[in-house]
Protein backbone atom coordinates (compact mmCIF):
# COMPACT_ATOMS: atom_id res chain seq x y z
CA UNK A 1 0.00 0.00 0.00
CA UNK A 2 1.65 3.57 -0.87
CA UNK A 3 1.42 6.29 0.48
CA UNK A 4 -0.40 9.27 -2.75
CA UNK A 5 2.45 12.60 -2.64
CA UNK A 6 1.61 15.39 -4.64
CA UNK A 7 4.62 17.67 -6.16
CA UNK A 8 3.42 20.88 -6.61
CA UNK A 9 5.85 23.37 -8.68
CA UNK A 10 3.44 26.97 -7.36
CA UNK A 11 1.96 28.08 -4.47
CA UNK A 12 -2.57 28.22 -4.44
CA UNK A 13 -3.42 29.29 -1.55
CA UNK A 14 -7.50 29.90 -1.96
CA UNK A 15 -7.27 32.60 0.57
CA UNK A 16 -6.33 30.28 3.31
CA UNK A 17 -2.77 32.03 3.65
CA UNK A 18 -2.08 33.05 7.53
CA UNK A 19 0.56 35.51 8.11
CA UNK A 20 3.07 34.23 10.65
CA UNK A 21 4.86 37.42 10.74
CA UNK A 22 6.52 40.22 8.88
CA UNK A 23 6.64 37.82 5.27
CA UNK A 24 6.25 34.45 6.65
CA UNK A 25 3.14 33.14 5.83
CA UNK A 26 2.01 29.82 5.93
CA UNK A 27 -0.81 27.86 4.13
CA UNK A 28 -2.56 24.23 4.92
CA UNK A 29 -3.26 21.62 2.11
CA UNK A 30 -4.75 18.30 2.35
CA UNK A 31 -3.15 15.60 1.75
CA UNK A 32 0.55 15.18 1.33
CA UNK A 33 2.15 17.59 -0.89
CA UNK A 34 6.35 18.01 -1.70
CA UNK A 35 7.26 21.84 -3.24
CA UNK A 36 10.67 22.43 -3.51
CA UNK A 37 12.73 24.52 -0.82
CA UNK A 38 14.85 27.69 -1.30
CA UNK A 39 14.00 28.33 -4.59
CA UNK A 40 11.15 31.10 -6.13
CA UNK A 41 7.84 30.13 -6.59
CA UNK A 42 4.60 31.82 -8.10
CA UNK A 43 1.85 31.92 -5.93
CA UNK A 44 -1.86 32.11 -7.33
CA UNK A 45 -5.16 32.59 -5.29
CA UNK A 46 -6.55 29.74 -7.66
CA UNK A 47 -4.76 26.95 -9.81
CA UNK A 48 -5.55 28.95 -13.04
CA UNK A 49 -5.40 32.15 -11.66
CA UNK A 50 -3.22 34.79 -12.14
CA UNK A 51 0.25 34.99 -10.59
CA UNK A 52 -0.17 37.00 -7.48
CA UNK A 53 3.72 37.02 -6.14
CA UNK A 54 6.86 34.78 -5.81
CA UNK A 55 7.76 33.16 -2.59
CA UNK A 56 10.76 30.99 -1.04
CA UNK A 57 9.25 27.92 0.71
CA UNK A 58 10.95 27.36 3.88
CA UNK A 59 9.49 24.54 5.90
CA UNK A 60 7.08 21.62 4.54
CA UNK A 61 5.43 19.81 7.54
CA UNK A 62 3.25 16.52 6.73
CA UNK A 63 1.45 14.61 9.03
CA UNK A 64 -2.46 13.27 9.68
CA UNK A 65 -3.00 13.44 5.64
CA UNK A 66 -2.58 17.28 5.34
CA UNK A 67 0.73 19.26 4.53
CA UNK A 68 1.87 22.89 6.18
CA UNK A 69 3.40 25.21 4.06
CA UNK A 70 5.69 28.00 5.91
CA UNK A 71 6.90 30.44 3.19
CA UNK A 72 8.35 33.61 2.68
CA UNK A 73 6.87 35.99 0.80
CA UNK A 74 9.61 38.14 -1.61
CA UNK A 75 7.43 39.86 -4.44
CA UNK A 76 4.00 40.70 -4.22
CA UNK A 77 2.27 41.63 -7.82
CA UNK A 78 -1.41 42.57 -6.72
CA UNK A 79 -3.10 42.64 -3.16
CA UNK A 80 -6.18 41.22 -4.56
Amino acid sequence: MGMPLELNTMIVTKGSEKRVRDNIFQVEKKGYRLYPLDIPLNIHKTKNGECIGTAIVRKVEMEQEKTIVTYELTKLHSTN
